[in-house]
Order: structure tokens, then sequence, then C-alpha cells
């Protein structure tokens, strides 16, 4: 398994575009939900989560034979199920941890923090405890040109147990926004866990996006930094829209399905001028990887 050490160790020279490149990303392997949401016992089922290794394993393997190699392999959130301090959640952890070991290790994994990771509410703790576990929960990198920032969305959604740790990725996000507009990057992307919006920014509230007041004021901040696209995961549905220049990217799941989509992962392909991307379901990206059509964009 690649680690984000190897991307931030490359960081200057990964400044500069060198052309189209490609990147992996997967949301919500959440270990034990399928048992879970089948028995009807969100909160406290979840005893069992073997369909989600086999469909973990599934989407490693995949990512492994695929060539040319993506840059990267990000998962948006929901990592497992069992919250912060609920049983089965040191199992659930050091299963996926295992699990997500076979990455190729010349393939650096970038991990998200959502709300089963760290807590609806988070606190000091609980975040202490995901950094502990897998690492910063907010933090930028470069790839080829492009700007990555990773946001700790459960700041976003309530930071009432921990305002001081919101206040610190305001902070940093304004200071990361300011290189993006300065146009030092080719193009600036977002991962986290939870929507800005579904389909549109004005859409009611709702328990798989943020507040009007909190997805407006952040998607004004983002554009007017050039901000391409955001790409998160919490749905277990593909959905998005876009808002001004903003692409927002919703992508299903590798584990529970909550509507008719199937067990994927999302192919992102950045080019000079654009970012295109297509969910394909396991099977199809084990089957036929990344598609003549994919390829040839990598090619331009």
């Amino acid at each position: 398994m690649g680690s984000l050490a190897s991307l931030s160790s490359a960081s200057e020279k990964e400044k500069e575009w060198k052309g189209p490149f490609y990147f992996i990303q997967g949301a919500d392997p959440q270990f034990g939900l399928m048992k879970a949401w089948a028995t009807g016992d969100c909160d406290s089922g979840g005893d069992e989560w073997g369909q989600e290794i086999r469909l973990t394993q599934q989407a490693v393997q995949a990512i492994n034979k695929l060539n040319p190699k993506p840059k990267f392999f990000v998962l948006c959130g929901d990592l497992i199920h069992a919250m912060p301090g609920t049983p089965w959640r040191k199992q659930q952890t050091e299963d996926l941890q295992r699990v997500l070991g076979a990455v190729d290790r010349e393939i650096p994994l970038v991990l998200v923090s959502g709300n089963h990771d760290v807590g609806n509410v988070p606190t000091a703790e609980t975040v202490a405890e995901f950094r502990q576990t897998w690492g910063d929960d907010y933090f930028s990198f470069w790839v080829g040109g492009v700007l990555f920032l990773v946001l700790n969305s459960q700041f976003l959604h309530d930071a009432s147990r921990c305002p001081a740790l919101k206040l610190a990725q305001d902070r940093w996000l304004e200071q990361q926004l300011g290189i993006a507009r300065e146009r030092q990057c080719q193009h600036a992307i977002v991962f986290q866990h939870i929507p800005l919006f579904l389909r549109s920014i004005d859409e009611d509230d709702d328990y798989f996006n943020l507040t009007k007041a909190v997805r407006k004021e952040l998607a004004d901040k983002l554009t007017g930094a050039g901000i391409k696209a955001v790409f998160s995961g919490h749905y277990h549905r593909n959905a998005g829209g876009s808002y001004q220049s903003l692409d927002m990217v919703v992508s299903s799941a590798i584990g529970c399905q909550l509507g008719t989509d199937t067990h994927g992962l999302r192919i992102v392909v950045v080019t000079a001028e654009k970012i295109i991307h297509r969910y394909c379901s396991l099977d199809e990206l084990t089957e036929k990887g990344l598609g003549g059509d994919l390829l040839e964009l990598l090619r331009e």
C-alpha cells in the first residue's frame, strides 16, 4: 500500500503539469452496514462484514490490475460502520487495514474522514483517534500540477463539540484557496465525505447534504478560488450537479447500496482543460479496466 508520504515527498516536482493522468475514487466501504441495513438496526447492528471485505478486496484487486496505474486511490469516508466508542469498531478497523494493505505499493492511498469515522458530532478525542489510526483528517497534496484538498466535512456538519478544530480547518482552507486563486495550479479539486448538495445548490436540507447556509458559503469560496470539482460519498447512490463552474460529484459505495446503483468505483481522468469521470461497477472494472475512450484521453 502506498502512503501519502510518497505524494508529499514528491510535492515540489508534482506542482508541474506534465500531461493527462487519472486517479480512482471510492467511497463508503463501511464495514458492517450491509448487515445493519438488512436487519433494520443501523445504530447497533453490523456485527458481520464479510460481504464488505469481499467487495473491498475486489476493488483493490481491480485497481491493482489497471494499466497504466492510477496516480492514487482516494476513499471518500465512512471507512467502517461502527461509530467511535461502539462495539466491533476495532475489529472492523483491523479488517479494513488488512484489506487496504494489499493495494499496490506504487499506488498511494488517500483516506477521507466520514461521519462514521469521527462521529456525527465529532470531538477532539474522536478526531485524534482518526488521526492516529488513519492519518490527518484534512490536508493537501499535489499530483501532476493539480492541487488536491481533503476536508473533514463533519466540521461543516456540526462542530459544536470541537469549535477550535473547525476554526483551524477554516484558516487552513483559506490559505489553500489562496494558492488556487492565484492560479498556481492547472486545476484544484476537493475531496470530502458529505456532498455540498445532491442535485442542486438550492435543494432542501437533508441527512445526505450540508445545510443551505453552509453549502452556499463554501460553494462560493470554492468557485471564487477556481476549484473545478468536489468529489464525495455518503449518499450510497450516484448523484451530483453543478454550481457555476463547480462540478459536484457524488459517488455510490463500494459497500452497501441504498439505491439502484452497483458496488463500484469512479475513474477520474484529468486533462489540461477538463476533468472527466465515469462510475464503473466492480465487475466492469475487473473485466474491462479503463476502457479505450479513457485511455485515449490519457494519450492527449
